[in-house]
């Protein structure tokens, strides 16, 4: 649709202005936000925080701590040799003692993949295999790096530093997020790679409807102000975007550390190629729902699932190469067996995998301290890690009777509102179709409803770490709409502020309270008694 400029009628330069670049991007919501120059402060305060919080005492307690007695250990064999190795009985004495000895040449069988312990070799390399500040320090920096990518996320959501700021804070004082960021456990690395995926591809979103409104922009200059029809009955082709190939090799490391990390990247592949869908259709490509969902989905497989299985088959080199890793010859030694059209390593990597998700699958040990799905919100039954008593004069107890003890247990608080907040999520998604609610509910119901299906599956309330962050965000971002509008009046505001102020000092007295138990602080046993609210507690 060509017309000259010169007799143009209104209404066609109504049009016409509705494909500038600038007006594009209004319609897509993606004009340029920029970051107040006091905009870093609060966030580099949490960062400050969450930093010393995590660091300071990281060594204690003096001991192999829950599962560090399997990763702790892997983590030593893959610095050393590439993969993982079995260990005589008495090692932990060795590692606690500052000298880790009993590794034998056997491969173990392990059934979770190696990212996260290599994570955990990082530390030790770097602050030595000998001490518990070296087993720990990965786990500590993925924590701290992890409360910088939930406000990163936060202002990219909300554009706001506040509601970025809240995010982070919340998340840094957590007790979950707070006790998994200091042991060296693995869903502190699923979690951290899983937001840093999710954040990858909110950065997608804004380049992604940048470049849509440069492209039909420029092509509606070209053609007299407005883009021709042939043009938009399918839009520009966007090409393969780069944040998403960087979403790809997150997703693959964090299928790295647990599988379950799948369920994740499937609503994230989801949500990416609906978002580019969405704007297409916002910008007026009449055929949007082929290109985008075909054509963007296209390349937006390739770029995630792609790129995340050669991440992830990367994440296996010290399997690879090695020539006595668990499972490493099966396809020689079963000829004829399996899937015979992969090469030989990838037969019996596969095979390895079969064997590892029968394992999971059926893993149904009773557990002390094991919990169900329908326990984890409403802190049903938290994960004892640590536990010794002492008497007076026994070192730093000086009553009749001391606890020391490690408690894996959220925030009251903030775990509780969790569920209202879920409530409000919905709400507010249907009500005003917020897409960023709904994302984030989107995530958080992935990353938790399937763990129902496996009802007599052993499962513990860490779990939950996974999909953290995202009901992190989605309370940030209620209380930023309890903080009130730029139009609202005086009252409002101050009402809001109120509330969001009187939460989030609760919250911190709250995290003051348990930090105790969280921190393996020596405390007469009458104070550690007081914070078990419940027995299921114990």
């Amino acid at each position: 649709m060509k017309t000259n400029d010169s007799a143009r009628p209104a209404a066609v330069m109504t049009l016409t202005d509705a494909f500038t670049e600038k007006a594009l991007r209004a319609r897509l919501a993606v004009q340029y936000v920029s970051l107040p120059s006091w905009g870093w402060v609060a966030p580099a305060l949490v960062l400050l925080l969450a930093g010393l919080m995590r660091l300071v005492n990281l060594a204690e307690p003096n001991a192999i701590v829950f599962d560090e007695t399997y990763y702790a250990k892997d983590g030593y064999s893959l610095l050393h040799f590439g993969y993982e190795r079995t260990w005589a009985e008495g090692a932990n004495d060795s590692f606690v003692a500052g000298a880790p000895s009993g590794v034998q040449d056997s491969a173990e069988y392990v059934v979770h993949p190696p990212v996260g312990k290599w994570m955990i070799a990082v530390g030790m390399l770097l602050f030595g295999d000998d001490n518990p500040f070296g087993w720990r320090f990965a786990a500590a920096l993925t924590g701290i790096l992890s409360i910088g990518l939930v406000m990163l996320a936060g202002w990219l959501l909300f554009r706001s530093i506040t509601v970025a700021t809240l995010a982070g804070l919340l998340l840094s004082i957590d007790g979950l997020h707070f006790v998994q960021s200091r042991f060296a456990l693995l869903d502190i690395f699923l979690m951290f790679w899983l937001l840093a995926a999710f954040v990858a591809l909110l950065l997608d979103r804004y380049q992604g409807r940048r470049a849509l409104a440069r492209r039909i922009a420029a092509h509606a200059a070209s053609n007299g102000g407005a883009p021709t029809d042939s043009f938009m009955r399918f839009g520009p082709a966007l090409g393969l975007r780069y944040w998403r190939l960087v979403a790809g090799v997150c997703s693959g490391l964090a299928v790295g550390v647990k599988w379950n990390a799948l369920f994740f990247i499937a609503i994230f592949g989801l949500l990416t190629v609906f978002w580019d869908a969405n704007a297409r259709r916002i910008a007026g490509v009449r055929h949007w729902y082929v290109s985008g969902f075909l054509g963007d989905g296209v390349l937006a497989f390739f770029a995630l699932i792609g790129t995340g299985l050669l991440t992830y088959l990367a994440s296996w080199s010290g399997w690879f190469l090695s020539s006595t890793a668990f499972y490493r010859n099966w396809a020689a030694e079963h000829p004829g067996e399996g899937l015979l059209w992969l090469p030989d390593s990838l037969r019996s990597l596969w095979e390895y995998h079969r064997s590892a998700y029968s394992f999971h699958a059926g893993l149904s040990s009773p557990h002390t301290y094991q919990s169900s799905a329908a326990e984890w919100l409403i802190l049903g039954r938290p994960t004892s890690y640590f536990y010794e008593s002492s008497s007076m004069g026994e070192g730093a107890c000086t009553v009749e009777s001391c606890s020391q003890a490690v408690l894996n247990i959220g925030n009251p608080l903030i775990w509780w509102s969790f569920i209202i907040v879920a409530v409000f999520s919905l709400l507010i998604l249907l009500w005003r179709r917020d897409w960023r609610f709904g994302a984030l509910l989107a995530v958080f119901a992935v990353g938790y409803l399937p763990w129902f299906a496996y009802p007599e599956r052993t499962m513990f309330f860490f779990y939950a770490l996974s999909f953290e962050p995202y009901l992190i965000l989605m309370l940030a971002g209620v209380l930023g709409l309890a903080l009130g509008r730029p139009g609202d009046s005086v009252r409002r505001k101050r009402l809001g502020l109120l509330t969001v102020g009187l939460f989030t000092v609760f919250a911190l007295l709250i995290s003051i309270y348990f930090w105790p138990i969280w921190t393996a602080e020596v405390v007469p046993y009458d104070q550690w008694r007081q914070r078990m609210w419940f027995d299921a507690w114990i």
